[in-house]
């Protein structure tokens, strides 16, 4: 498994796979989709897919995959070096959602909620695996939400394929728990060997478990709190505990599009609001109120219209 790809930019999501086996598209194939990462304050969300013949599914169990919660690190990371080897019938992929990614898509004007970001992630891997020549016949799913409405959105986008969304499928499904063995590994290796984009020096690497309870992560959120431009993009800003933080000790800021009319805002805090830069007199001269024109209108004969 390669991260250097996320490695280098990971301030946007990446796709990471295996190569698909050659029995895999030719032979009815069972998929799993798990994902690792989905509550943690740090670090990026990570969905995976994994892939076999339906006749070699005996061949995966015998693997003795499980629901990557309850190994160890060493455990999962022994698995998916089995996983990986049995290239000759199983196949795998990734899809990282970087912090960033998450943050941004879930503070944007139209609501983009964690759920509905997970759903157009694992359909995004079940429609990769059918265009990399992938013969679907199964699919089994964690579930994300109710299991019921679930299952049937993902049966209506892939009629012909037999859908089952269970709750902790990833401890009833092998295929399922192989999914999230290559997810968690993915996630951990990420989250391990982050690159700081920003600036920050030496970065203490003691940041916990990354949940927003767990005290460790606590200290280093607060520690690294700059009270201008927030968190470095390790951290999802949109989590309340992270918001929190921010409004608590950083520096209040006030946007035009606030609750509260810009100009109001700004005449409160003794502040030109920036809308008043484009008015008339923005250049203080109360003599002659007429703004001067800039010379790429003039050279091209360019007039402002009063009427049509």
């Amino acid at each position: 498994m390669d991260l250097s790809h996320f490695d280098s930019n990971n301030s946007v999501s990446c796709r990471l796979a295996s190569q698909v086996p050659d029995v895999c598209r030719t032979e009815d194939c069972c998929l799993g989709i798990d994902e690792a990462g989905r509550g943690p304050v740090l670090g990026p969300m990570v969905y995976g897919i994994c892939f076999c013949p339906v006749s070699k599914k005996g061949e995966l169990k015998d693997l003795k995959v499980a629901d990557s919660k309850t190994l160890t690190e060493e455990e999962r990371e022994n698995l998916f070096e089995k996983i990986d080897e049995a290239n000759s019938f199983v196949g795998w992929a990734l899809q990282i959602l970087s912090p960033n990614t998450i943050s941004t898509s879930m503070l944007q004007r139209t609501k983009y909620n964690l759920n509905a970001l997970s759903h157009d992630t694992a359909i995004g891997l079940v429609q990769y695996a059918l265009d990399s020549g992938v013969q679907l016949k199964e699919v089994f799913v964690d579930t994300v939400g109710p299991a019921e409405k679930y299952e049937d959105k993902l049966s209506k986008l892939f009629p012909g394929i037999e859908v089952t969304v269970r709750p902790k499928a990833d401890s009833l499904f092998p295929v399922v728990s192989a999914a999230s063995i290559c997810a968690k590994v993915a996630r951990d290796r990420a989250v391990k060997g982050w690159n700081f984009q920003e600036d920050l020096g030496e970065v203490d690497a003691d940041y916990g478990s990354g949940y927003p309870g767990d005290p460790k992560t606590k200290a280093w959120l607060q520690k690294y709190l700059d009270p201008v431009f927030g968190y470095p993009q390790f951290v999802r800003f949109s989590w309340s505990t992270a918001k929190i933080l921010m409004d608590n000790k950083g520096v209040a800021v006030h946007w035009d599009d606030d609750e509260e009319d810009g100009e109001k805002a700004a005449q409160r805090k003794n502040n030109k609001s920036m809308l008043s830069y484009f008015s008339a007199s923005a250049g203080g001269n109360t003599q002659n109120p007429t703004p001067q024109t800039h010379r790429f209108f003039t050279e091209r004969r360019l007039k402002n219209l009063d009427t049509l």
